[in-house]
């Protein structure tokens, strides 16, 4: 999954792809670089992050939307927690709703994403992106995210979103501490038990940095060494800003992981 943020203020690329010709250039070459979806985003969600209209928002993605579509068949994901964002970008051409707030946010948002039948990502955030890093605090982090991210699938089932059209997140960054996101990673194969996709969003993000005490520039390798970390724990979907360097990390760590073990022969 390739990101693509239409934002003056996200926390790596932020104003690199404001303008629209720009960020259709960029989805098209996410796309062929190899990214199987484009993550599409209006509003930054990163610590303090202001939020923005339901207007400029969609001021914002749907033209971008509508230039990739025109001109490239690749999936195309929504970054909204707003239902009509959400509801503009699939008619638009968008087929995949990432919802960091698990539809909690916006009460609608599970209405839309049950009648267009798409597939919806639901990610756990403790707090708003505005106080999300104000001191996060869990007693078991990954017992707690688990918990959370039952009960969203359980909410999202009973209202009739299909369980095959769910993705489930653990939100990596979002109210977490470097030792949370860390522990989320290390155990993230517990989350499979869920019986969803595990998406996976640790491009670039400050946890590297801290580990490395690197800016969001130089931290290419170190997410590089998450994402294919995340692979052997089990995740599926890989939220990245390079998707060039990720695929041919993680088509590495798959042959790897893939390869059959041979049996010394006894003649």
């Amino acid at each position: 999954m390739g990101i693509l943020n239409v934002t003056p203020d996200s926390f790596y690329d932020g104003g690199r792809y404001y303008k629209k010709e720009v960020a259709i250039r960029q989805g098209l070459r996410l796309a062929n670089e190899g990214a199987d979806i484009i993550d599409i985003g209006g509003e930054s969600s990163r610590p303090g992050a202001k939020p923005v209209s339901t207007r400029e928002e969609m001021k914002r993605v749907i033209p971008v939307i509508e230039g990739i579509r025109k001109r490239s068949k690749v999936p195309i994901s929504i970054d909204t927690y707003k239902s009509k964002v959400a509801e503009e970008a699939l008619n638009s051409g968008a087929d995949v709703i990432n919802d960091i707030s698990a539809l909690r946010m916006d009460k609608k948002m599970v209405e839309v994403a049950r009648r267009y039948g798409v597939p919806i990502v639901l990610m756990h955030m403790q707090g708003t992106p505005q106080n999300m890093q104000k001191n996060p605090c869990y007693e078991d982090v990954v017992a707690e995210i688990y918990d959370f991210l039952e009960q969203r699938i359980k909410f999202a089932e009973e209202q009739g979103i299909k369980p095959k059209k769910i993705i489930i997140d653990p939100g990596i960054g979002f109210g977490k501490t470097l030792q949370h996101n860390l522990l989320i990673i290390k155990h993230l194969r517990r989350f499979k038990a869920l019986k969803k996709p595990i998406l996976i969003g640790v491009s670039r993000k400050s946890f590297i940095g801290k580990i490395l005490d690197l800016p969001e520039e130089e931290r290419l390798e170190g997410t590089l060494a998450a994402v294919c970390l995340s692979i052997l724990k089990g995740a599926n979907i890989l939220r990245v800003h390079n998707v060039k360097e990720t695929k041919r990390a993680v088509e590495v760590a798959r042959a790897i992981l893939m390869v059959k073990h041979q049996i010394p022969s006894t003649k």
